[in-house]
């Protein structure tokens, strides 16, 4: 049993949910729930067959109950006749014999007054496979669509609520466990009354795990036991809203913080489908949850950033990985060289980024120097200094750079190539992109695939790195946006989302002549992002500056898989 110490005090502006619901009356709507349980209409079902095959074997009987909030709204109970013979083991078992089934009508007769009163509930059984593999069966065979009701299995139910408490999860031994008034005989309608209220018991059980809607009963069979499962209590005041959420430690210490389309049913995930080596210990230190509704993704979005920057979560990755970003510089030198830096500063110079990380960043520096000849020795030589001539350096020996230091190409035609790289990082990419395309196509014609393929991840790179900040200056020139989205009305401050705690009063990001900094990227690219994916549903109501580019289009050079799907970008920002 796991204990939760008293709540420490939530966020500012956030909501604490540590406990479940208290039981006063609350009429929640249906939109604040999902769908409750009370509202949702069950058809339990339970099938009696000719043998184990739904290919090779044949229906004998069908009984089901159809409830809802406890009451029983009707029944359906009828042979079948399997039109084979039935085997004596079968006829033991469940006692119907051919003569009782030789009157009754055929499978195709019962279907349509079966999907008639099971409609569109959800189909609940014991071991619901078994019998939903013998009416989808028969409805193919009869040249019918397969059902596509959500359903429920019992069996799966009790394995995740009661399985250390009974030897097996036969209906038998359940319903003996719960003291069911009705006991399966292996006949359907008997079998399916005892499902019934086998159903309604585990329904009680699951409400200590916070089950109160209809997505939470069909996620419970994935959660894994492990001892945080108490600790599902914590979901039952979370809203099914897109928000943001963040659990803390019994010292009130934010642990992690996420956003979510549906809080509810993200932070129940976690006790699922999450298989994230740090989720156990995640779950084993919270002792609450919090959170904090917001009109949509893009709120939820930023605001799950800003928080990550602001309180560092020790489990967040992103909150780490900001230290690693990189920027890549064009000197403002007398003879400008292409450098990585961590920071950027108002000194003169181009700055590109910032980029994911160093990494990145020397692979942009690579396409950079592979498309135009700048030279690549750190040797610092004055404005005024006198250039006199002497050996070349290493890369000028080789071909790949011009060596201005020892007086190999004079101060005027170094600044011509300088200005080549300058213009093509600020506003004509194929300047850089089209001499590396050129590389990777001579390099393949003559079948050195592999110094291609290292060009081509060069020149993605570079077209990564541009794109971003192709995106980022536009933001950025437009003082002040105002728009009409699908959340509602936002307004954009040098790209930068003002929320209402705001009060209009937010400070604008670095003026496009300077590159961003690594705590304002991961904001304007989602933003970004948001206006180039939800462009059709954006009406723009006011703008401060102009907001478009006139820089032109250029490829992506991805590698692409077999079927044409991209590869994944690993140095893309999380």
């Amino acid at each position: 049993m796991v204990t939760i110490p008293a709540r420490p005090e939530p966020l500012p502006g956030f909501v604490a949910s540590t406990s479940p619901p208290p039981r006063a009356p609350h009429q929640g709507s249906l939109d604040d729930l999902g769908t409750p349980l009370s509202e949702v209409t069950f058809v339990v079902v339970d099938l009696e067959t000719t043998g184990g095959s739904p290919v090779a074997d044949a229906i004998t009987e069908i009984g089901a109950l159809k409830l809802r909030g406890g009451e029983l709204l009707g029944t359906f109970d009828t042979l079948v006749n399997p039109g084979v013979p039935i085997p004596p083991l079968i006829t033991v078992l469940t006692g119907i014999t051919e003569t009782m089934v030789m009157p009754a009508p055929r499978i195709g007769e019962v279907l349509p007054a079966f999907l008639e009163f099971a409609g569109p509930a959800v189909i609940v059984g014991h071991n619901i496979r078994f019998d939903i593999s013998f009416l989808d069966a028969a409805l193919v065979a009869s040249g019918r669509e397969r059902l596509t009701n959500r359903r429920v299995d019992t069996i799966a139910l009790a394995r995740r609520l009661v399985r250390d408490e009974v030897p097996n999860l036969r209906l038998s031994t359940l319903a003996a466990h719960f003291r069911t008034t009705t006991q399966p005989v292996h006949r359907a309608f008997a079998d399916a009354g005892a499902t019934a209220e086998l159903l309604h018991a585990l329904l009680e059980r699951a409400a200590s795990f916070g089950v109160l809607g209809l997505d939470d009963l069909l996620m419970l069979p994935t959660i894994r036991a492990h001892p945080s499962a108490a600790k599902l209590a914590f979901t039952a005041r979370l809203p099914r809203e897109p928000g943001v959420y963040a659990f803390r430690d019994r010292g009130g210490r934010v642990l992690y913080v996420g956003k979510a389309a549906n809080l509810r049913s993200r932070v129940r995930s976690y006790f699922s489908g999450d298989d994230r080596r740090k989720v156990p210990q995640l779950l084993r230190e919270a002792v609450a949850v919090d959170h904090r509704v917001c009109a949509g993704p893009l709120e939820a979005a930023v605001r799950e950033l800003r928080l990550i920057q602001s309180l560092r979560p020790r489990f967040n990755r992103q909150a780490k990985a900001w230290r690693k970003y990189a920027y890549v510089k064009l000197t403002n030198e007398r003879f400008p060289r292409v450098t990585v830096t961590r920071v950027a500063r108002d000194d003169g110079s181009y700055y590109l980024g910032p980029l994911p990380s160093s990494g990145a960043a020397h692979l942009v520096r690579e396409a950079i120097e592979t498309a135009v000849p700048l030279r690549r020795c750190t040797t610092r030589i004055g404005r005024r200094a006198v250039v006199e001539a002497g050996m070349p350096c290493v890369a000028s020996q080789l071909g790949v750079a011009a060596c201005p230091c020892r007086a190999q190409v004079s101060e005027q035609e170094y600044a011509c190539i300088a200005d080549v790289a300058r213009q093509g990082i600020t506003s004509d990419p194929a300047l850089l992109l089209q001499p590396l395309e050129a590389r990777m196509t001579r390099l393949a014609a003559v079948e050195r695939f592999e110094e291609a393929a290292a060009t081509r991840d060069r020149a993605a790179a570079l077209a990564r790195a541009l794109r971003r900040r192709r995106m980022v200056e536009q933001l950025q020139a437009t003082e002040r946006l105002v728009f009409d989205a699908p959340e509602g009305r936002l307004e954009l401050r040098r790209g930068l989302l003002v929320l209402a705690e705001d009060h209009g009063t937010l400070a604008s990001a670095a003026p496009p002549s300077v590159a961003p900094e690594r705590d304002e990227i991961d904001e304007l690219l989602v933003v970004a992002r948001f206006l180039e994916q939800h462009a059709h549903a954006v009406r723009v109501v006011a703008a401060d500056g102009t907001f478009a580019s006139a820089l032109p289009q250029f490829a992506n050079y991805e590698a692409t898989r077999a079927g044409g799907r991209r590869e994944r970008d690993r140095d893309r920002v999380r």
